[in-house]
């Protein structure tokens, strides 16, 4: 478990978050937690969220729970419970049965409305932390002195490492500039060939066209390239319609939304079960469709060099459908925290006291730097980060391709399954499985590890 933080200093480091969606803000509140100044740079006028539903698997909310016991009770705030701790498959193309069940834990994956997530997150940042219409052009690292963040409107940032080691995140979503700036330009997302409707609809409008019981608890209905997915947020009905598309993107300034009549989810849907296509009977005519896009065919080589980071989707930008993005992030945030507060502890005076007093690593010895040169504020940095890199990139890119695997398996374009309800319940459950069961604690344990390991401690 992470230490509580010593209310009584200041913190010798100050992390400048790039992005105040729900990565960048849990990372800040973490670090609010543990004493660490941060300052979060939104481009936006105000924190908001765009989409409509998110909900967090059992890691996930782990991860918050470790962050900040606040941050978890702020989403439990705003999280409708589930009918049933299950998630449900059915064949929406041909038999309208549920085809699969899978457990998801005693009042698992609550849906929220994702505006009211990042509102109640919000109330827990001091204002002064918090600088909007502020958008990213350059960020400039000396490797020893100083990290400048340069923004459009023409004003610069600077902290000086003999002041305060200045460490920039970037938590800036799908279309990262902090990323373009750290690996550059050709590591952009794209287009996965799928695009969605989604939309809350109120529950009395969902009941004309859905059961009572189907509306009150999470449903996915699979069938011939499209899948639908439903679950009860508040007094709504989340609806999100997934259809594949063979053409290439296309919207206006390169959006990743563009106007779209649902004329083509009804033909997708069109000789589907009824109980199917009346989910898209609920969403209006006139709408906006969203590109689903993903970093599978572009990664990013890395996620951290020198005193800059990426993570959440400006590192590994996914697809919804295994509601694991946003999850992942808030793993990167607690990872981020865990580092970062070592770091901030061994640059702290008592640190320095101890270590004069005993150079072996305490009154019993124990593998101290004696025989070698301390490490600079710097280099502590630069180690930590590529500790977080280290522990991070290997289970968020398997994310990325698991999460394409799992569209083509609702829409029986996986050829290891096809539309085979065993295989399916195999595959989904073995995907799922490796995303909750996951150690957080262990991961920060590991990378705290990897940390000491590389300043030799």
């Amino acid at each position: 478990m992470l230490s509580p933080p010593d209310s009584t200093r200041s913190s010798r480091l100050h992390v400048a978050i790039v992005g105040g969606g729900i990565t960048g803000v849990t990372l800040a509140l973490g670090l609010l937690k543990r004493g660490i100044d941060f300052t979060i740079y939104e481009r936006a006028s105000g924190i908001k969220e765009i989409g409509a539903g998110v909900g967090f698997s059992p890691n996930a909310e782990e991860a918050l729970k470790a962050l900040d016991p606040r941050v978890h009770q702020a989403y439990k705030n705003v999280a409708t419970p589930n009918g049933e701790d299950y998630f449900q498959w059915i064949d929406g193309y041909g038999s309208g049965e549920v085809i699969y069940k899978l457990y998801v834990g005693e009042q698992g994956f609550q849906g929220c409305r994702r505006s009211a997530f990042i509102e109640e997150l919000a109330k827990l940042l001091p204002a002064e932390n918090i600088r909007f219409s502020k958008e990213i052009d350059s960020i400039v690292d000396d490797g020893e002195s100083k990290v400048e963040l340069k923004f459009k409107d023409g004003t610069r940032e600077t902290t000086d490492i003999g002041k305060s080691t200045r460490i920039a995140i970037g938590c800036d979503g799908i279309r990262s500039r902090v990323r373009d700036i750290l690996v550059g330009k050709d590591y952009a997302a794209s287009y996965t060939h799928k695009f969605c409707f989604r939309g809350l609809v109120p529950m009395e409008k969902a009941y004309e066209h859905v059961s009572r019981y189907r509306a009150s608890t999470r449903f996915m209905y699979n069938g011939p390239n499209a899948h639908s997915i439903t679950y009860p947020v508040g007094e709504f009905l989340n609806v999100l319609l997934v259809v594949s598309d063979p053409e290439p993107w296309q919207a206006p300034g390169g959006k990743h939304t563009a106007f779209g009549p649902k004329d083509a989810a009804v033909k997708a849907f069109e000789d589907w079960q009824p109980s199917a296509r009346g989910i898209v009977d609920l969403l209006p005519n006139d709408l906006d469709k969203w590109a689903v896009f993903d970093m599978l065919e572009h990664p990013a080589p890395y996620y951290a060099r020198g005193s800059v980071a990426i993570a959440g989707d400006a590192a590994h930008a996914t697809g919804p459908h295994l509601g694991a993005g946003a999850g992942f992030g808030m793993e990167d945030a607690l990872a981020l925290v865990g580092l970062l507060e070592a770091v901030d502890r061994r640059l702290s005076p008592t640190f320095a006291t101890t270590k004069a007093l005993f150079p072996d690593g305490g009154p019993n010895g124990g593998g101290g730097q004696s025989s070698s040169k301390p490490a600079t504020k710097s280099e502590l940095v630069h180690k930590a980060l590529a500790a977080y890199q280290d522990i991070r990139y290997e289970r968020t890119q398997w994310l990325i391709k698991a999460t394409r695997e799992a569209s083509e398996m609702f829409q029986w374009q996986y050829e290891p399954v096809g539309n085979d309800p065993v295989k399916f319940g195999e595959e989904i459950t073995r995907r799922f499985y490796q995303i909750w069961n996951y150690d957080v604690h262990g991961m920060v344990r590991d990378a705290l590890e990897d940390f000491h390991g590389r300043i030799g401690s």
